[in-house]
């Protein structure tokens, strides 16, 4: 045995010191891909590189001969100057292909010095001063495809599949291509003169987004690679048309698409365990939206789980952890229609650790379902202090829900008493009016969530229709008046959510505050400050065309990176931008708080989809509550039900709007060590 290695004791390290990166030969420094290295290796496309040779061989290109006298006569290259010429052009071909002459390539890149990015420069500009006419009219480059006679053959083939397609793409008289605006619209928007571009032919050359990722992969420089970007958008063979979107008739057209019904938003708010995902899943299966087998499949799996009574929230409570611990934790969302209006359901979650997902449901609501435990014990639990009722009530009044449909859930478990309801209505009745409900605005509807009692066809049980007349749970949603939406306003959408989508760009979700929006429209990102164009709208799962007020969509956006995106951020219109600020005065009304608020006090600011850690900067004043007349100036310390003015000041920037200006992105909310402490409106903008 001793003429073998000792393999055991051998220390293997010492042959591999070095060699820290896997795959990662002991020889080099660094590894590449050869996909990456082949972009490196200067290759006359798998010819031997001898430099002499003339480059109209080759490639094909009109002109020959003067190309030939610009390598001898008019210019004495050396050996390496050729080289670099050579690649220089490869380089310009890439971005350029055959929209100009070889002959003007060769001597923009000997005047600019062999600099890429000013011949290129040089090129384009000469381009705008005169129309240059190619052998190959009208080509539409694809992707890199080869030279020569096989390219003219593929861009022909290309231009006839493709230029149809990009005509298509164009919506509402904006005019997109391959997913890009048109570069005129985009220099003006962001303030440059784009003369090279405007001056280019439509045959020029319509680079699509293969050539980009080419160019941009290639060793070109950053500056180079901004080149080729705007080369990129060059416009399609489409008629001019006027850059301001086309006036629609957005109500006229709402009501065409809704067949007449009005679009409505619903949140359903309550305590923790009062049956408001049972309720609302039991209303939805009555109605037709869950049909009998999925049903039966829920059923079966709530029994298994040793959850039998709770296979109605499963329609609702979707993911597995909802469903193991037996609480909504986030709003599901979900689309049913009455006899005269399109429902767009919201179900909050009841416990306290998820209430500020609460306030996002509520703050895209336009009224409420309040559902109450009627059991002995539960609803006092409910609405005494620590009890989510109360808050919830504050909390969506405070939000801008004037209607609300008061649920009495689990009747059956009192036996349809009307002793227990009227003690129920009469507790909340004074509560509710506290909160600045009207009474008129307030309806109050027995019902059995897990029977189905009262919620779709009114009450059969003789218990029940001895003493109650009113509405059942659906006709109640059906009389709800619908708030007026503000459709003539500029577009504002604030995002609930942000994901990638399977093609090109990102998806956000979230309801459209104002305004509306059409397919290929410009948007501004408040913050990050930073444009995009919407590449498609969709509305209830379904793609549209356009969108509204009131509308929860999801938009599938381009031309910005996701990672700027963050719940909360503000898509508006660029012509007229939402304000960004950091400090800004309020008017707020305090609510129970155990602590005074004084000076620097740190809050959890809640708005629309944000939650934005903040700190009172000054007390301004103690206002009267029904007149806002100034009572006290400057004072110490804030306490319970008081009515003041203070300044806040945000750690991050955030997107608001005056109240007086845009009621819904002008409400807000702050939070203190778990508990709502204050609802305001925002009455100056300070930076």
């Amino acid at each position: 045995m001793s003429r073998h290695r000792n393999v055991r004791g051998y220390n293997y390290d010492e042959d591999f010191e070095d060699d820290d990166v896997y795959g990662q030969s002991v020889e080099d420094d660094y590894c590449i891909s050869p996909s990456t290295a082949a972009q490196f290796i200067y290759s006359r496309r798998d010819k031997p590189a001898t430099f002499a040779e003339p480059l109209e061989e080759e490639y094909g290109y009109e002109g020959a001969d003067d190309t030939a006298d610009y390598f001898t006569s008019n210019h004495q290259l050396t050996e390496v100057d050729r080289a670099r010429l050579n690649s220089c052009l490869d380089q310009m071909r890439e971005v350029l292909a055959e929209s100009v002459p070889e002959q003007t390539m060769v001597q923009a890149v000997l005047d600019s010095k062999f600099d890429v990015q000013k011949a290129l420069d040089l090129v384009l500009s000469q381009g705008s001063k005169k129309n240059v006419k190619t052998k190959n009219e009208n080509a539409v480059i694809v992707g890199n495809t080869t030279k020569g006679k096989t390219r003219d053959s593929q861009s022909a083939r290309m231009e006839s599949e493709i230029v149809p397609n990009i005509t298509k793409m164009t919506v509402s008289g904006k005019k997109q291509s391959m997913g890009f605006e048109v570069p005129c619209v985009i220099a003006e928007e962001n303030g440059h003169a784009n003369t090279s571009q405007k001056g280019l032919l439509t045959e020029d050359a319509s680079v699509a987004s293969g050539t980009l990722e080419a160019v941009s992969k290639s060793t070109l420089s950053p500056q180079v690679g901004q080149v080729s970007e705007e080369q990129n958008m060059v416009p399609t063979p489409v008629k001019k048309s006027s850059k301001a979107k086309p006036q629609i008739d957005v109500k006229a057209e709402l009501e065409k698409r809704q067949g007449g019904k009005q679009l409505l938003n619903l949140v359903v708010i309550g305590h923790v365990d009062a049956g408001k995902s049972t309720l609302m899943g039991h209303l939805l299966y009555l109605l037709g939206n869950v049909n009998k087998r999925t049903m039966h499949k829920y059923e079966q799996e709530s029994k298994k789980a040793g959850k039998a009574s709770f296979a109605y929230a499963w329609v609702l409570d979707e993911t597995g952890e909802e469903r193991e611990r037996g609480v909504t934790m986030d709003v599901g969302m979900t689309k049913f229609e009455t006899k005269t209006k399109i429902i767009t359901l919201m179900d909050a979650p009841g416990h306290k650790d998820f209430i500020p997902n609460m306030i996002t449901g509520a703050a895209q609501a336009d009224v409420a379902i309040l559902v109450v435990d009627a059991s002995r014990g539960e609803f006092e639990a409910g609405f005494e202090t620590g009890g989510q009722t109360r808050e919830h009530g504050l909390l969506v009044r405070s939000l801008g829900v004037t209607q609300l449909a008061v649920a009495v859930n689990k009747m059956d478990q009192v036996d349809w008493q009307q002793e227990r309801f009227q003690e129920i209505t009469n507790k909340l009745s004074q509560f509710l009016k506290q909160a600045g409900f009207k009474e008129s605005d307030v309806a109050y509807i027995p019902t059995s969530g897990l029977g189905g009692e009262n919620l779709v066809t009114r009450g059969q049980s003789s218990d029940l229709t001895q003493w109650y007349k009113g509405n059942c749970l659906l006709e109640q949603i059906d009389s709800f008046k619908p708030p007026q939406r503000s459709v003539d306003k500029p577009f504002r959408l604030c995002v609930a959510d942000v994901f990638k989508d399977q093609g090109s760009g990102f998806c956000v979700t979230g309801k459209i505050e104002a305004g509306y929006i059409q397919v290929g429209e410009r948007l501004l990102a408040m913050p990050p400050n930073e444009t995009c164009t919407a590449k498609g709208i969709t509305l209830h799962d379904e793609p549209v065309d356009w969108a509204a007020a009131g509308d929860h969509v999801s938009l599938t956006l381009t031309g910005m990176d996701i990672i700027k995106i963050n719940v909360g951020s503000v898509f508006c219109d660029p012509k007229e931008p939402i304000k960004v600020c950091t400090r800004f005065r309020a008017r707020v009304l305090i609510f129970n708080t155990e602590v005074p608020i004084t000076k620097g006090f740190p809050v959890l600011l809640h708005y629309q989809t944000v939650s934005e850690p903040a700190t009172i900067r000054r007390l301004l004043s103690v206002l009267h509550k029904s007149t806002g007349e100034v009572t006290k100036k400057k004072p110490k310390f804030l306490t319970k039900g008081q009515n003041a003015e203070i300044e806040l000041q945000t750690q991050r920037p955030v997107a608001l709007e005056l109240y007086k200006d845009f009621k819904e992105l002008g409400r807000f909310m702050l939070r203190y060590s778990g508990s709502t402490i204050a609802a305001g409106v925002v009455t100056e903008i300070k930076e």
